[in-house]
């Protein structure tokens, strides 16, 4: 899947996206019911809540709509789960019987354990959701062991040594092809025993390199050896998974009775057919049914869709997210839409990596209504879908800006972090002055022009197939670079989009101080960097840094004892962007592996250590924590004598703790 993150400046001045309009005037309209976005710390983790602005709206059709797909999408959330690691759903129901029945004292090894199950239910698992690090419990094995006694619970060898031995399955996702990317992965994609020379003989022999049109290979299966043989067990309804999917397609089923038009019944049937024969045509065929409704008001986002945590980048996680289109907000950014072939024309790229004709990209922004699996309580605040290169090229993407998830972060959001950071009082006021705007604007540029930029010259293989571990950094830093490129051009004015260009040199000097500095909080001292999206900001940041020291574009400054990067020149760094974008679609283009691997590892995956610990020290006196997620609203279905539908309510829950338990009670399909 093609994600923005949220990146580490959730602080108060950032990110207030298409939402942010609509929820204040409401707030203005009812200032009595003052909404409680915060609703609590632990470990680096906060958990926010998020309204669904015009619910009231709806009509009832639409209403059951929503409900029905996002019971849906709760019904597979266990998969992903399992495809996180192995023994996630035995220990996550160990952890859960505890919270329901423990009785004893709760002392400190009791918040200890909470804070641990807490995490776990973040990370849908035992490995952190963006580090891939195993979470390392803060209470003794003696203390489990009494905790257990007390519920009437044993566990084996194993699942001991997956909770509390820090080098057994360390680490869910391994990048780095020295280790062995499966061999270091915890990941359940693979069997334990199927080694990474194994699965590329296998995916050289079934792939069919004679066809333009290629299926996702391995999208929707575990990879198994049988009788020594590779053999792919699939997620379908009487496959891996059929008890989850069945449920899933129950819910679908209705989801399809109240569609908005034919083009959206027609995808939703699709989609139910893909899981009910695992066939990766059908997926296709869904996909390009899905592009082709732009019409619908409710739309969705369900499937294995993305392959981040597959080290080979073959299988998708499972994810859902319910979306209801913000008429108001999605007009104010048609233009981007609108002139996607000015942006691949003028294009620093090379004549030949451009595309003649840029087709059907569809942008709006949404306010989701429920999120689940690899979504969830973790989500992106920006989606470009299919991931297909060719359906993209041939039937276009869709992109879609979260407007309530970003207006949550925002509301939700810590303070000082940019006073703390900020070279000086010039730069908080830019920041002050332009950061929404800013923002909004890079997270529409990366998704509707980013992702739709650049073409793959003739003969070369996907990316997955030439980039291997590196595709996805690689794919994110090159829709960054695009936005960044041109968040200074003069167009972006004479689109209406921005009346000063004030806002592209904030967007530059925040992602600088982002990509080199503040989003070392994320990392333990010493850890280096995973996560995909955490390595493009710093590669890209790094690189043209470097390339920019002597000309002074960029300037390392030491003052009172305190690191800052300051860009001197923005217009010099826009060039740097342009030059690195180019090479960068180059080396998609062309698959150039070698040339991945140099920048990655070159830029992007250490971290100098002295500003590390300086970031860490300077923000360990700011409360908020620096990942956020969600609970999300419950949808209350409301019902007559007969057993009918008559409204659908909103609720917002109290607790995580509540929401999760509430969800191993409705939706354990596994």
């Amino acid at each position: 899947m093609k994600k923005i993150f949220f990146g580490v400046l959730s602080a108060a001045f950032i990110l207030g996206a298409c939402g942010t309009e609509d929820s204040k005037k409401e707030e203005a309209k009812a200032p009595e019911e003052k909404f409680e976005y915060l609703a609590e710390q632990f470990a680096d983790l906060k958990l926010i809540r998020y309204k669904i602005p015009q619910w009231d709206s709806l009509d009832l059709r639409q209403k059951k709509l929503v409900y029905f797909l996002t019971q849906s999408a709760y019904a597979g959330r266990d998969i992903m789960w399992d495809q996180n690691y192995r023994h996630n759903l035995k220990i996550r129901k160990v952890l859960e019987k505890i919270v329901r029945e423990h009785k004893g004292e709760k002392g400190a090894d009791w918040d200890a354990f909470m804070v641990y199950t807490k995490r776990v239910w973040f990370s849908n698992g035992i490995h952190h959701h963006y580090s891939n690090a195993k979470i390392q419990p803060e209470f003794s094995v003696e203390y489990f062991n009494e905790l257990l006694s007390a519920t009437g619970q044993t566990i084996d060898a194993e699942l001991e040594k997956a909770i509390f031995d820090p080098t057994f399955d360390a680490k869910k996702v391994n990048l780095d092809p020295d280790k062995g990317l499966l061999k270091g992965s915890a990941i359940n994609f693979y069997a334990p025993d199927v080694t990474e020379k194994e699965v590329d003989a296998y995916y050289a022999k079934v792939m069919d390199k004679s066809t333009d049109e290629p299926i996702s290979y391995g999208l929707n299966s575990r990879i198994v050896k049988k009788d020594g043989k590779l053999m792919e067990q699939v997620w379908k309804i009487g496959g891996m998974y059929g008890p989850a999917l069945e449920k899933v397609v129950m819910w679908l089923e209705k989801a399809a009775t109240v569609a908005e038009n034919p083009k959206q019944e027609k995808a939703i049937n699709l989609l139910i057919k893909y899981y009910q024969t695992g066939d990766l045509k059908v997926w296709d065929e869904f996909n390009i049914a899905w592009v082709e409704d732009t019409e619908s008001e409710i739309d969705f986002i369900h499937g294995f869709v993305e392959v981040y945590n597959d080290p080979k980048g073959y299988r998708g996680s499972y994810e859902s997210i319910i979306e209801i289109k913000d008429f108001e907000a999605s007009e104010r950014l048609a233009m981007l839409q609108e002139n996607t072939q000015w942006f691949e024309d003028n294009s620093p790229l090379m004549p030949e990596h451009k595309k003649e004709k840029v087709k059907g990209v569809s942008y709006k922004v949404v306010n989701v209504a429920g999120e689940s699996g690899d979504a969830s309580p973790s989500t992106p605040i920006g989606v470009n879908l299919p991931n297909s290169n060719w359906i993209r090229a041939n039937h276009g993407s869709k992109s879609v800006s979260l407007g309530n998830i970003v207006s949550a972060y925002s509301e939700s959001a810590g303070k000082g972090i940019l006073e703390e950071f900020a070279f000086n009082e010039e730069e908080v006021k830019l920041a002050k002055a332009h950061g929404k705007l800013s923002d909004k604007l890079h997270t529409a540029l990366h998704e509707v022009v980013g992702h739709a930029s650049g073409k793959l010259e003739p003969g070369v293989g996907t990316p997955k197939e030439t980039l291997k571990s590196y595709a996805s950094t690689i794919e994110e830093g090159r829709a960054d670079l695009v936005a960044l490129y041109y968040l200074l051009d003069p167009k972006m004015i004479d689109l209406g989009l921005m009346s000063t260009l004030d806002v592209g040199r904030e967007a530059y000097q925040s992602y600088i101080r982002n990509g080199l500095m503040l989003q070392l909080r994320r990392l333990d001292l010493g850890d280096d960097i995973e996560e995909a999206h955490m390595r493009n900001r710093q590669w890209i940041s790094a690189w043209v840094y470097e390339k920019g020291k002597a000309d002074n574009v960029i300037e390392k400054v030491s003052q009172d004892g305190k690191t800052f990067f300051v860009v001197r020149d923005f217009e010099a760094l826009q060039k740097l962007f342009g030059a690195l974008l180019k090479e960068v679609q180059r080396i998609k283009s062309q698959g150039d592996y070698d040339a991945a691997k140099a920048l990655v590892e070159g830029y992007g995956v250490k971290v100098d250590q002295a500003i590390h610990k300086e970031v860490l020290d300077r923000a360990a006196k700011f409360k908020s924590a620096p990942y956020g997620g969600f609970i999300n609203p419950r949808l209350v279905p409301v019902m007559d004598d007969a057993g009918n539908i008559t409204d659908v309510k909103v609720e917002y829950v109290k607790s995580f703790e509540e929401q999760m338990l509430e969800y191993s009670d409705k939706y354990s399909t596994l």
